[in-house]
């Protein structure tokens, strides 16, 4: 199973919006087979497996790290090409959360008569597809906030100098959190003020660019948060060709937009500040619609702090600098509706590891617990 997980990380850039899936076919102590899923819409990791174990499958195991599909999709299901194989023994990490498939794969096998067993390496393989799991159990998508500051939290200095903060190292480490995404949010003062394109860049993927060619990167949606439409067609997001989405709370068709980018309406919702403005919780329906499980947040203070305010974040990814900018820089984030301790927002921390010269820390956000006094 630990090989199974290890062949499933290899699709981390290339299966979204499909989970990562990876399959060991074992006889006689023997691996005979093995595989897993590379790209939407082509054969799951059950099927490459089985291809290499050809007539070998028979009697033998598999193990997979997600419960084998049971309907027809843009492939057939991979439980009956199990049972047809004539394995005895299908041993599964996780079930599936999707509720077209859960427990339906395993029931099948069990119909034929082979023998099943669930829950080898649970939390690695949970670890595999949290934005797939969490859309499954929610109808939302999972949530990761990209943050950078100096030491002391500052993300510019008071004249609004920023770049860079962080160092090249930092800067590519971020292009894998863009490359693993189905979309990434930004927001319009982001767009105008850094004249960030939001794009995945290649030459800056570092080893990941030895197993992921560059004819066949795939580059996420880019949303833009724009309330008061305020982008224009000149800026630099739209010099490359691939989709934006412009969220507004209005429509306005007097600009010529290139083919890629779509305006959507969504509704306004009222602020901790009093002030309305694009309803957040509308835009990652909007995604999830779109089959988008895995979303990338790039933005300034107020939009990372209007996400993060609204519980509306699931894992923050915060890269400092060792560097010290003064009381007058610009904060990492504004949440203006946190007004005391017992409103803070708690995180746990999963990792911490250096980036070249910066740290990097990657924490789950918790829900809110009273701070009791010491």
């Amino acid at each position: 199973m630990q090989r199974a997980i290890s062949l499933a990380q290899k699709g981390h850039y290339t299966t979204s919006p499909n989970p990562r899936v990876g399959c060991v076919i074992v006889k006689g102590g023997q691996v005979v087979g093995e595989g897993y899923h590379i790209k939407a819409g082509t054969e799951h990791a059950e099927v490459h497996a089985l291809a290499m174990a050809k007539e070998q499958a028979k009697g033998a195991v598999a193990y997979v790290t997600l419960e084998p599909c049971s309907h027809f999709g843009r492939t057939p299901p991979c439980a009956q090409a199990l049972i047809n194989s004539g394995v005895k023994e299908v041993v599964v990490a996780m079930v599936d959360p999707n509720p077209q498939v859960s427990g339906r794969g395993l029931t099948l096998l069990e119909q034929a008569g082979i023998k099943t067993k669930v829950g080898l390496l649970l939390a690695q393989a949970q670890a595999l597809n949290p934005g797939f799991i969490k859309m499954m159990s929610t109808g939302l998508p999972y949530v990761r906030c990209k943050l950078a500051s100096s030491l002391d939290g500052k993300t510019a200095m008071a004249n609004g100098e920023s770049k860079w903060i962080t160092s090249p190292q930092a800067r590519s480490d971020v292009q894998r959190l863009r490359a693993q995404s189905c979309a990434i949010i930004t927001g319009a003062d982001s767009v105008l003020m850094d004249k960030a394109k939001m794009t995945v860049r290649w030459q800056e993927l570092g080893s990941l660019k030895e197993n992921y060619p560059q004819n066949e990167l795939r580059q996420p949606v880019r949303v833009i948060i724009d309330s008061q439409n305020r982008i224009t067609p000149d800026l630099p997001i739209f010099d490359t060709p691939s989709e934006v989405v412009l969220v507004r709370a209005a429509i306005e068709n007097n600009l010529q937009w290139p083919s890629f980018v779509q305006q959507i309406q969504l509704p306004l919702a009222a602020t901790a500040s009093g002030t309305e403005k694009i309803d957040l919780r509308a835009v990652l329906h909007y995604l999830a619609q779109r089959g988008f499980n895995d979303v990338l947040l790039e933005s300034g203070a107020r939009l990372a702090g209007a996400f993060i305010e609204q519980d509306l974040v699931d894992e923050l990814v915060l890269y400092q600098a060792p560097k010290l900018m003064g009381a007058d820089g610009k904060s990492l984030m504004a949440m203006p509706g946190i007004e005391n301790l017992a409103a803070a927002k708690q995180v746990a921390i999963d990792d911490v590891r250096m980036v070249g010269p910066d740290i990097r820390i990657t924490a789950k956000l918790e829900e809110n617990k009273t701070c009791l006094p010491e």
